[in-house]
């Protein structure tokens, strides 16, 4: 059996590396797959690791000319996400961006497939594109910008976080699993031309489309989660 094969099945679990697989031999093709987990974590009600990581400086970035040179994310995706409502933060190591972290409230629209999230609970919000430097993964920049990001949404009432993540990523998963989040479902997107289907545990559930204005939407609701007891949704905001 190919040994590359069997290294995607321990980290990702036989079922997402058979899916792996086919996204690969699907994108020869020009065809796309996706796998998405949807989860949510509980956002912290106070600092963590105080001190810790001073020499990185987190602030937010409001308008898309306040972005840097060598961002690494097309200037037209970032437009969209500010037109819909997006908010950044920015971790800076000195004159260095040394990573970033997206969040918005109510509904997010996914830029890697036709999909639209929607926020049930006021209470919530959606955090996206977190990216921190390849070179600075092990220092505290990953921890600095969680922090700021739910002191700042702690501080509008929020008290929960949601988020997809790749489950063909398994740095992703390992770190997402590391700061006690709860899975909320899962979908799966293949991509054809102008045309999409998604399969996922959540409604719609099925969804066909054939042109760019078509999405399903997907709607979440985090109000339940708040009877688990709280031992079961603990987030921490240390290394991923």
């Amino acid at each position: 059996m190919d040994t590359r094969l069997l290294a995607a099945a321990r980290q990702l679990g036989w079922f997402n590396a058979i899916l792996y697989g086919i996204a690969r031999v699907a994108q020869l093709i020009g065809w796309r797959m996706h796998r998405y987990y949807f989860v949510a974590q509980r956002v912290a009600s106070g600092p963590q690791r105080t001190g810790w990581g001073k020499g990185i400086d987190v602030r937010p970035i409001v308008v898309l000319s306040e972005i840097p040179w060598g961002y690494p994310r097309p200037r037209d995706v970032l437009a969209q996400r500010f037109r819909q409502g997006g908010f950044s933060l920015a971790a800076w190591r000195g004159s260095e961006l040394a990573g970033f972290l997206w969040y918005q409230f109510a509904a997010y629209q996914e830029d890697e497939v036709r999909a639209r999230y929607c926020l049930a609970s006021p209470s919530s919000a959606w955090d996206y594109d977190v990216f921190v430097q390849p070179h600075l993964r092990l220092g505290p920049t990953f921890a600095r910008l969680w922090q700021e990001a739910h002191r700042r949404l702690h501080a509008r009432g929020v008290r929960w976080t949601c988020s997809r993540i790749s489950a063909f990523n398994a740095d992703s998963l390992r770190s997402h699993a590391r700061l006690g989040t709860v899975r909320l479902g899962s979908a799966t997107f293949l991509t054809v031309g102008r045309c999409q289907c998604m399969v996922a545990t959540v409604a719609p559930f099925l969804h066909l489309s054939f042109h760019p204005g078509a999405c399903p939407q997907l709607r979440f609701d985090t109000e339940a989660l708040e009877r688990l007891p709280r031992e079961e949704t603990s987030c921490s905001t240390g290394r991923p």
